[in-house]
């Protein structure tokens, strides 16, 4: 399982990169191992505001549906186009051409708050 360094990661098993004050988010490595083959993902319209902790799309594996819930507030600028006819890329590549959303970081001490690859690693052991 693989837990880049320089993303935060959710309890929620979302991770967030950090570029300024723009962030690309998507769903961890052991998330999409969980969740199974993804089948599509639903997320709404770019321009939207979003607080931390909202939920911001779902994702849908072959045998469940998950919630995406947001690590941090912000408006929605891009969603990932290439996972409307490839949504299984977030099981082949969930930190790099898998990410779901991009945004405009409202607050970005929030993140400050979120694990480091260490913490999200010892997490997800309990």
């Amino acid at each position: 399982m693989n837990f880049p360094d320089k993303i935060r990661y959710s309890e929620d098993h979302e991770w967030i990169r950090v570029d300024g004050s723009e962030a690309i988010i998507g769903i961890t490595d052991f998330a999409q191992s969980e969740l199974g083959d993804i089948v599509f993902v639903d997320i709404p319209e770019v321009g939207i505001e979003l607080a931390k902790g909202e939920v911001f799309g779902s994702i849908e594996a072959v045998k469940t549906v998950s919630d995406l819930i947001l690590p941090a507030s912000g408006e929605l600028l891009e969603v990932n186009k290439l996972l409307e006819d490839n949504p299984e890329t977030i099981n082949s590549d969930p930190y790099d051409k898998g990410w779901i959303i991009r945004i405009r970081l409202k607050d970005p001490k929030e993140v400050d708050s979120l694990m480091d690859a260490a913490q999200y690693q010892a997490f997800i052991k309990k």
